[in-house]
């Protein structure tokens, strides 16, 4: 595999040079074995950064705060792992970019796909750079520009294959593979179609976070517009009953394994369990990929309304499509409004509804969550909900909450239930303003790399042994939180103890 290499001749990027593919490692080999010098601290965390010549972007003002940062952190060890996750997408995961046909394929680590969540998620740490780096802002509006291409063709699809003016080769997907999907779709362009709201949140924050950093609308063209339609009429569509007045069965989007694939098969023909009109929006499957048990995932819906609100502003401030823009707000307000009517009991948010007072208490260390609410946006770590809530979360009341030796946290029903997700230690850290959770969490994850100074998926805390090696999300959203506490905690983290904001 060539990061970038190939993909990248004749092609507007930062790359310094062109290897051979035999001179650039495969990420995921290269991953799975400490590579470059340790760090100084206790736990000498290897350098794990491919050579500058086999990242697949290059930009100066993200090795800017590199520098910045771990020339200010107290804990070497800290230092090293923000080296290596804060640029590992742009270091790893850029397959394609052309910025005259204004295209980016951007893959999600060890999967040659591009997720519409973890995109929207891969870049959020870069944000306040894009007024500084007119590059990777060209690749960030690419990136969107590819985005909305998939959305307005296939609004309830999750992950893509390459672009054809790539040339990349679609990827085979086995779980897509005798999976009956309603509307149908073509595996050449889709790599799985699981409908998740949350992907469509995703695809509007990369949006909306691009024009606040840099109040360029030229993305706003006829695709985008198309796939923002799409959107609403996904939200239009997910947020009706089950049935209608007349019990006519009312379905829209139905996914469902056939015998013998690998995927499983999903009740009711695909339409999975049954949900009352609340105006909330169903969603088929959790940000996790797994199946919703009830449709309406509260934090996606919570997403849902920030998202929409921003939506609209970003519109307003455009001077663009002022239908739209009230269209978005009123939307927000009726989900917002149901949110709190619909899935709040004792103050305590359950994780999903149907609509007939079913509701599952329980968490997923999956962002869009409960314990990330405060990290959305949908409501500041004082909320007395919030607060309730995020006790039950870390608890034995949820489920998918579990502490073991040397690990512990929130996981999910993707991975082995013993299997806590580092990422959900970043939620609880977003989510307290107590010093002593912070650290707690914050050197949970630290110990827990297998020294390879890197964020993985989930960790067995029976064995330590971890699930996916090179997983850019989850190292994104590891350093957009340790630029958080620069900002908010910087004592805790820095040794002048003075605060630090990227690109100010």
């Amino acid at each position: 595999m060539k990061f970038g290499v190939a993909p990248s001749l004749g092609i507007a990027t930062a790359l310094g040079a062109v290897l051979s593919s035999a001179q650039c490692p495969d990420y995921t080999t290269y991953s799975q074995t400490p590579q470059g010098n340790p760090s100084t601290g206790p736990l000498a965390l290897p350098y794990m950064r491919p050579s500058p010549a086999c990242r697949t972007f290059n930009s100066s003002a993200v090795e800017d705060v590199i520098s910045n940062m771990t020339v200010r952190l107290k804990d070497p060890d800290i230092a090293r792992l923000f080296e290596n996750s804060f640029p590992n997408t742009l270091d790893t995961t850029v397959r394609y970019f052309n910025s005259t046909e204004n295209l980016a394929f951007i893959i999600t680590g060890d999967i040659t796909a591009q997720w519409l969540r973890d995109t929207g998620n891969q870049f959020a740490q870069y944000h306040s750079l894009l007024s500084i780096d007119p590059e990777l802002a060209t690749l960030v509006k690419a990136v969107i520009n590819n985005e909305a291409r998939y959305v307005s063709q296939y609004p309830y699809c999750s992950a893509f294959q390459p672009p054809p003016e790539s040339g990349l080769s679609p990827s085979f997907n086995g779980y897509a593979i005798d999976v009956i999907v309603n509307p149908p779709v073509d595996n050449q362009t889709v790599f799985e179609c699981k409908y998740e709201i949350d992907s469509l949140c995703s695809f509007l924050k990369l949006s909306r976070s691009y024009y606040q950093a840099t109040n360029d609308s030229s993305f706003m063209n006829d695709e985008w517009n198309t796939a923002i339609a799409q959107i609403f009429n996904v939200i239009y569509e997910q947020s009706q009953a089950t049935f209608d007045a007349d019990w006519n069965l009312v379905s829209y989007f139905n996914w469902t394994g056939s015998p013998g694939a690998l995927s499983p098969a999903v009740n009711n023909l695909g339409n999975g369990e049954p949900k009352a009109y609340t105006g909330l929006v169903g969603t088929s499957h959790r940000p996790s990929d797994d199946l919703s048990t009830f449709a309406f995932l509260t934090p996606a819906n919570a997403m849902l309304t920030v998202e929409l609100n921003y939506l609209a502003d970003i519109l307003e401030s455009a001077g663009k499509a002022g239908n739209v823009s009230q269209l978005a707000r009123n939307y927000s307000s009726v989900i917002n409004a149901a949110i709190w009517e619909h899935t709040l009991l004792d103050n305590v948010f359950a994780y999903e509804t149907n609509g007939f007072s079913g509701r599952y208490v329980m968490d997923d260390a999956n962002v869009p969550s409960l314990l990330s609410l405060p990290y959305l946006g949908f409501l500041n770590i004082s909320h007395p909900a919030y607060v309730a809530t995020r006790k039950v979360v870390l608890s034995r009341a949820n489920p998918y909450y579990v502490v073991g030796k040397n690990f512990s946290g929130v996981g999910g029903p993707h991975e082995d239930a013993w299997n806590p997700w580092p990422m959900a230690q970043v939620s609880e850290i977003f989510g307290t303003d107590d010093d002593d959770e912070i650290l707690n969490a914050l050197y949970l994850i630290a110990n827990n790399t297998a020294g390879l100074g890197l964020i993985h998926e989930s960790i067995n805390v029976y064995d330590a042994t971890y699930t996916r090696p090179w997983f850019a999300w989850a190292n994104s959203y590891f350093a957009e939180m340790l630029l958080d506490l620069a900002r908010r905690k910087p004592h805790l983290i820095f040794t002048d103890g003075q605060p630090y904001v990227p690109g100010q």
